[in-house]
This record gives structure tokens, sequence and C-alpha cells, in this order.
């Protein structure tokens, strides 16, 4: 993903303009099909977080003047009237880009990050077709669209388009088979370098990302459709087949710290983290009762504010990955009613029936999560917050319970 916006439409008018005067057989714009060598340029994770899914891009080579043109999908511009604001509702505008290939690889060369190309075995028809929908979808009236992390971004339009151009059998090839990871595994695993924003994620994930998915889904990701692509094959034209990558060419190595194989396991330590909490609140009921108070006021504090932004992200955003979350059931706003009570209970003041209420409302939330999570079928996989959050619910009800 790149931002430039400026630079971008002075790169639209120039292609569009030496494609209208050039001679024939002189760009990839009008090429014959023959000529066109079509290729998948995959660009390993960034350091920064929106690099950290990777990226990718379609390289089309005209063999008789040697140009080569790489077309992708993963440009937004920060400068975008309330870019922000757009972006927390799950409005966000991405744009295609095309620009000579050279350039567009040695910048992620130096940057450190994995560049690799593989060579496509498209027929003269079907790589003449994609040329001609990726210049029509150049244009500046087809070239923006709604960006969605899982379901439509700057890979699923890449896999989108050599689908089409071969006439839908990669998505024929991969609906057929088992994808290996979930969207919150996926997640988790590329996002674990930056540990607070990973659980951020996780935490705000509704079932969404638990789904079952085949390959064709998985597929959402540069690193993945590479993979993908190696187990197609199409047909040699002779009544026979052949892989759909004909070579595949390490053009620059990774230099940046690759991310794992497989995602975290977070169950571990947020139950460590949830059980030692619960531990400090027990422990400081009766012996330090401003400790006992601070530590529940910020495990409720923060309970409160997770709610309400799991809650708006349900109810006010596009995000609909973060849709239905069953963690509000254990981080809501009803821990902002219960702060009162707990600063009355160090002047020794018992809780009121209203407080108890409320505490025991809360404690049903939590069973009912738990019930949600052992349901069969597709649920979400919450379960280290699960973890965290029940001992801590239950050490705060110990105490609204136990006075001084």
């Amino acid at each position: 993903m790149r931002m430039n916006t400026i630079r971008r439409s002075i790169l639209l008018s120039a292609w569009f303009l030496l494609a209208a005067i050039a001679p024939a057989h002189a760009s990839v714009a009008d090429a014959p099909g023959a000529d066109l060598e079509v290729s998948l340029v995959t660009y390993g994770p960034g350091k920064i977080y929106w690099e950290r899914f990777g990226h990718d891009a379609i390289e089309l080579r005209d063999r008789t003047s040697g140009q080569a043109i790489n077309f992708n999908y993963g440009v937004f511009d920060f400068n975008q009237k309330n870019f922000f604001l757009n972006f927390a509702r799950g409005h966000m505008r991405y744009m295609m880009d095309a620009e000579p290939a050279a350039g567009e690889e040695a910048y992620y060369a130096q940057t450190g990050r994995s560049v690799t190309r593989q060579r496509l075995a498209l027929t003269p028809p079907q790589a003449a077709a994609l040329r001609d929908f990726l210049l029509w979808n150049l244009r500046p009236e087809n070239a923006g669209y709604d960006y969605d992390y899982y379901a439509d971004n700057c890979t699923t339009r890449v896999r989108d388009a050599l689908n089409h151009a071969l006439g839908g059998i990669l998505k024929t090839q991969l609906s057929a088979q088992p994808g290996g990871m979930t969207y919150r595994q996926q997640t988790d695993r590329l996002m674990s370098a930056q540990p607070w924003l990973m659980l951020a994620l996780d935490l705000g994930l509704g079932p969404y990302a638990d789904q079952p998915l085949d390959a064709w889904r998985e597929s959402f990701l540069p690193m993945v459709l590479q993979a993908q692509l190696s187990r197609i094959t199409v047909s040699d034209g002779h009544g026979g087949s052949q892989p759909l990558v004909q070579r595949e060419q390490l053009a620059s190595p990774n230099r940046l710290q690759a991310p794992p194989a497989a995602p975290p396991d977070l169950q571990l330590p947020l139950g460590l983290a949830g059980l030692l909490l619960a531990g400090a609140l027990v422990l400081t009921r009766r012996r330090w009762p401003l400790g006992h108070v601070l530590v529940g006021s910020l495990y409720l504090l923060c309970a409160g504010i997770v709610g309400l932004l799991l809650l708006a992200l349900w109810t006010l955003t596009s995000h609909h990955a973060a849709w239905s979350n069953a963690n509000l059931l254990l981080f809501n706003p009803l821990a902002f009613v219960l702060l009162p009570t707990l600063w009355r209970m160090r002047r020794g003041m018992t809780s009121s029936r209203f407080a108890d209420s409320v505490m025991l409302l809360q404690l049903l939330a939590m069973l009912i999560a738990v019930l949600l999570h052992l349901l069969p079928g597709t649920v979400q996989q919450n379960q280290p917050w699960l973890l965290f959050a029940l001992p801590c619910w239950l050490a705060l009800a110990w105490a609204l319970r136990h006075p001084r």
C-alpha cells in the first residue's frame, strides 16, 4: 500500500498521453497479446502497521519494447477529506495505480521488503484481455473503490482481475481447497510484531473473523495468493494441463524480521494477566484499601471504555468484522455504574442493592459468554479474553460481598 495522489495523477496523465501518441508495438498499452508477459509481483510485509499484510501488483511486460508496468490497487491518501473520520467509520477509499515496474520494485527492495515475481502462463488472448481490463480500471472514473481489509483489498482485486482473465479458473480451483487459517489467526500472526495493536485488533474482531475459510477467501493476503497460484493448473492448449506459474524468481530477499508462521497463543498470557489482576484485587481488599480502589477503578474504567468502543464499532461503523462481538459481554458500559460503589466501600460502606444487581447482571453476561463459546458451529474464538475477564469480575464480585 502506498500513498501519493499527486504523483499518481501525473503518472496517469503521462500514461494515457503515451498510449495515445505511441506508435504500434511501442508500449504495453497497444502491444499484441502474444508480446505480453504477465507476472504477479509480491512484496513482503513492511515495518509500518499498514504494511504488515504485504502488497502485490500485476506486472505487464512488452517483449518488443521492453516496457514493464506494474498495476496495483493499494493507493490511499492521508490528505483525503475527513480521512481519519471515514477510516473510523469504515468508509475507506482506495485507488488503483500504474507505475514503471523497475522503480516500483526498487522502492520495496530499498526498504528491505522481499520482492518475488511469478511468471504466469496466460494465452495471448487472456493477456490482452487482462491488459484491456487493467487500462479500463485505471481510468479516473473507475480507479477508486471501497476498501475492506478482508473481502475487498489490494490483493483480492489483483486476484479477481487474474481470475477474470483466466475465465474463472482461480476461483473454481481455490474454492475447492480448504484454507489454512481464519481471518483472526492471520491478523494476529501478521500483527504480532506490534503486540498492543495485535491485542486491540483481536479484542475488536467479532465472529466474522473466525469463520472457516477456503483457499479462495484466504488469498486476501499477498503471500497466501502467491503460494496458492503455485498450485493452480491451466490448459496447455494441447489437451493437457500445465502449472499456471511458469517461473518464480526472488528478485530481492527479505531483510526485515519475518512474521511467524503461526499466530501467537494468547490464552496463557491473557489468562495469567487476569489471574494476577484478580489476585491484586483480593489481596489489597483488606490490607491496602486505597490500592484496591485504584486497581479496581482502573479495570472498571478500561472495561467501560472498551465496551463503548465495541458497541460503537457494531452500531455506528461499516467494520462488519467487528459486529456482534461477544466481548461486549465481558467489557461493557455497566462497569461505569460500579465505580461509585467501589469508592464508597473504601470508607466502610456496604454495597447497595442496585450495585449488587448490576454485578449479578455482569456475572450473568459472563455466563452467557461462556455458554456461547461452547455452542456448536462457528463461534467467536475469544477464549483469551474470557480467561482474562472471568477472574477479574469474580474478584470484584467477591470484594463487593465482603466489606472490610
